[in-house]
């Protein structure tokens, strides 16, 4: 028979063990079989593959495994963008005072159940622009489907005309399943100006949610305010707003 790629040799019919293959031992090129082969894989190579959420495990012939995480830049955690908002939010008014801070944009803000992975971690970035009437109240809560998640709790605000806000929130999970299993920590700062000699306050919060928080669901974030006082001069919304997936 004369040489041939690979691709055009007869396709062999069930294997029995018995089978030649070439192989080199101290440069010379020999033979083995198939049974040799099995019997010397046991404990050192992979036979199967198998994906479960973000992590791939070998099985090995001796049944032994080791994992692999897997995130879309590689098999090793690495930093990549969830989401870019495209344009500015709706500005929330005290007269309509609960709505969302988040506008269309580039990726995604949802994680499909059973897509999370102990120790994924995550960071959000938002800002824009908030003005407020002397000590109105203005809440920002963070919530996925529903389920709380970490809030900047009642903040009273000082006269604020048109200035800047920025927010850093960060979330870890800490542990997998069902409500009551599944762990979820959040924190965060939101600072703004205000009008008082320019100052700039912080308000830093922070959260854990192990009761209500469920990864085996698809999980959306939302960002949302919410004014206390029914007052049109009471206004917030954001200008950018990137979530990224940090580990």
């Amino acid at each position: 028979m004369p040489n041939l790629p690979i691709s055009q040799l007869p396709a062999s019919d069930a294997l029995t063990g018995a089978e030649l293959f070439a192989d080199v031992q101290g440069g010379v090129t020999k033979y083995t079989t198939l049974d040799d082969i099995t019997a010397f894989s046991t404990g050192s190579v992979m036979i199967t593959g198998s994906i479960s959420g973000q992590t791939l495990t070998f099985t090995k012939g001796d049944s032994s495994t080791f994992n692999l995480y897997l995130t879309p830049g590689g098999a090793f955690p690495v930093n990549y963008g969830l989401f870019n908002q495209t344009g500015s939010s709706t500005p929330v008014i005290g007269t309509d005072p609960t709505g969302s801070l988040i506008d269309g944009g580039i990726g995604t803000l949802s994680v499909p159940a059973n897509g999370f992975a102990v120790g994924d971690a995550f960071r959000g970035v938002m800002q824009g622009r908030l003005s407020c009437t002397q000590n109105h109240q203005l809440e920002i809560h963070l919530e996925s489907n529903g389920v709380p998640l970490v809030d900047t709790g009642v903040m009273v605000l000082p006269k604020i005309t048109d200035k800047n806000w920025r927010m850093y929130i960060n979330f870890s999970i800490n542990a997998l399943g069902g409500a009551g299993t599944a762990e979820i920590a959040s924190a965060g700062e939101f600072t703004f100006r205000t009008d008082s000699a320019l100052s700039v306050e912080t308000e830093v919060f922070s959260n854990i949610n192990n009761t209500t928080f469920d990864t085996t669901i698809n999980n959306t974030l939302v960002v949302k305010a919410i004014w206390s006082n029914s007052d049109a001069n009471d206004s917030i919304y954001s200008q950018i707003f990137t979530l990224n997936k940090v580990y």
